[in-house]
């Protein structure tokens, strides 16, 4: 198995940048996302670094939906970046984790009356969807006094090699403005007295591991900027979203480099930029990439039972990670207290959800695993606590964060108070 640099063995135990993953379960109990700082740090740095070879006015905004723990967005905020924001929620987190207004996209389809209050009220630009979002927008706006900078988000009509329910740029995706029709938008922007089109916003989708799509993005894009900068509209971002994926499968060629990506759409963009004789800012929006392979779920052997497979029955399921439910998604499982023993059988983990999918890995070689071992779930940083739900009474487990050896708590574990917490009781059933 490769394992990525942060993560090793050492007397039988799975290491995370220098602390070992067994006795963070056993201090903090399980099931329980362990994440490592350093990692984080290191993809964004990566990703500038790579763009910035390319062209000096580069800007990476976190996708804050991969997962949206406030201190994972301090960290990020820390090292320079903004944030794609999906929602009030998100906003309120990156603003409170220390990110600058002017650095975050508000993003959506179907933004609510309030949201659009919102960001008018905190300076943050908006990526519009609709011209009725347009015109709502600049009502609101109106109402305000104020000005709002705002793109419109494109549809490029690009099929990508990735799972459906995560192909965002398709011709029949709900996202977007069709390319061939983006003109019009633009135009009535440019008419409202209280919205100024600034930017222009894509995002073809996740876990993409082939750098080829996002250079057809950066072509489409590109010529659309072209027009648009002949209609009057005077660029500060050009967002290429984000939608890099990550190599799930250990045992497999690894996903695209962050210099393989920069090769594939910078050059694409600085040729038209250096003719148009503009120089706005490059945005991306990252959030696999940037933090998936930092952590770890790890899960408790409840007991194994042998039946038509011998399944490993853990104490995570997909109340904590549904992506293999979801999305048929693969994800590494290793027995952390014996990380490099000789497989000794086949086994399929299995959560403790009343349902039949509730499987987070099929038939994978391990150690002979018995009760008590414990199951570590590599890649789980992205889309694993943010898409977490309290399903058959579960609260969700607690998460540690890890930096060269040292570990605390970044959340703790939901009680049966917190399940009870917001609930009323109708006066007729007291």
């Amino acid at each position: 198995m490769n394992l990525p640099p942060h993560l090793s063995i050492k007397n039988q135990h799975l290491m995370i940048d220098g602390c070992d993953t067994v006795e963070l379960a056993f201090k903090y109990g399980t099931p329980l996302y362990v994440t490592d700082e350093t990692r984080i740090r290191d993809n964004y740095r990566g990703y500038v670094s790579a763009l910035s070879d390319h062209y000096p006015h580069i800007r990476v905004l976190y996708a804050a939906k991969a997962n949206g723990n406030l201190n994972i967005i301090k960290i990020l905020a820390q090292e320079g970046a903004g944030a794609d924001v999906f929602s009030s929620g998100e906003l309120h987190m990156a603003l409170l984790a220390g990110m600058k207004p002017e650095h975050l996209l508000f993003n959506g389809s179907s933004k609510t009356e309030a949201d659009h209050r919102l960001a008018v009220e905190k300076g943050v630009r908006v990526s519009l969807d609709s011209l009725d979002e347009l015109a709502q927008l600049d009502r609101i706006a109106g109402e305000a006094g104020k000005v709002v900078e705002v793109s419109f988000r494109v549809n490029p009509a690009i099929d990508v090699p990735t799972h459906p329910k995560i192909a965002t740029g398709l011709a029949t995706s709900k996202f977007g403005i069709p390319a061939a029709e983006i003109t019009d938008a633009y135009a009535a922007a440019l008419a409202c007295k209280n919205v100024v089109p600034v930017g222009i916003h894509c995002h073809i989708g996740s876990q993409i591991l082939d750098v080829e799509p996002f250079a057809k993005e950066a072509q489409v894009m590109m010529e659309v900027v072209e027009e648009l900068h002949r209609m009057g509209v005077r660029f500060k971002f050009v967002d290429l979203g984000g939608g890099l994926g990550v190599a799930y499968d250990h045992f497999g060629p690894d996903a695209p480099t962050f210099a393989s990506y920069a090769n594939a759409v910078m050059p694409v963009c600085t040729s038209v930029l250096r003719r148009l004789g503009i120089q706005p800012e490059i945005w991306i929006e990252p959030g696999r990439s940037m933090v998936c392979d930092s952590t770890v779920l790890l899960t408790k052997v409840n007991s194994v039972k042998k039946a038509h497979k011998t399944f490993v029955n853990v104490d995570a399921g997909f109340n904590l990670l549904i992506r293999p439910a979801m999305y048929d998604s693969y994800h590494e499982v290793l027995v952390a207290n014996r990380a490099d023993e000789e497989p000794a059988g086949t086994y399929t983990v299995t959560g403790p959800i009343c349902e039949t999918g509730d499987i987070l890995a099929h038939d994978r070689k391990l150690p002979g695993v018995v009760a008590g071992d414990l199951i570590a779930v590599l890649d789980a940083g992205a889309y694993g606590y943010s898409m977490a739900s309290q399903y058959n009474g579960r609260g969700r487990c607690a998460e540690v964060l890890v930096r060269k050896g040292q570990a605390e708590l970044m959340r703790r574990a939901e009680t049966i108070d917190d399940l009870m917490a917001n609930l009323e009781t109708p006066s007729w059933l007291r």
